[in-house]
């Protein structure tokens, strides 16, 4: 199909805590990628450290890490065509007042700080968070998605 990328998407605590998982999820299937490993589970903090490293020294990096290990999340890997850049679409701006309408965030959150859910913002941010949250052996990747189906390929 061309342009198969992979990328990372977390649903945040209050993503999990508020019940959204479901239908967050089907924003994405709906979209036609394939998640390709998905688990829910409380992050530690050296992980959310690792996670959240290119922002140490900053005002707001402690309220990151509060916040990403106040409860469990779902994480998980998406793969398709260009699906970092169509996945960040689908969630919207980081600010929930400047997403556009229909998006997760517009959506489900009030406010930046509570924005239900994290995606990679490029494909080496992808492979690193992948690589901090999974191992390559969780990858379900031996199936097909309708649309594949369909099309013969």
């Amino acid at each position: 199909m061309g342009n198969e990328e992979r990328t990372f998407v977390a649903l945040k605590p209050d993503a999990v805590k508020r019940g959204l998982m479901g239908e967050i999820l089907k924003r994405f299937e709906i979209k036609g990628y394939k998640i390709i490993a998905l688990k829910m589970m409380n992050v530690s903090l050296e992980r959310a450290q690792k996670h959240y490293a290119e922002h140490e020294g900053k005002p707001f990096y402690q309220g990151l890490i509060n916040y990403i290990t106040s409860g469990p999340i779902v994480a998980m890997v998406l793969e398709g065509p260009n699906v970092v850049a169509g996945a960040r679409h689908l969630m919207g701006a980081t600010n929930p007042d400047n997403a556009d309408v229909g998006s997760i965030r517009a959506d489900f959150a009030a406010v930046m700080e509570y924005n239900s859910v994290h995606g990679s913002d490029s494909i080496e941010s992808a492979k690193r968070e992948i690589a901090n949250f999974f191992d390559e052996s969780e990858f379900c990747t031996n199936w097909k998605t309708s649309f594949e189906i369909l099309a013969g390929l």
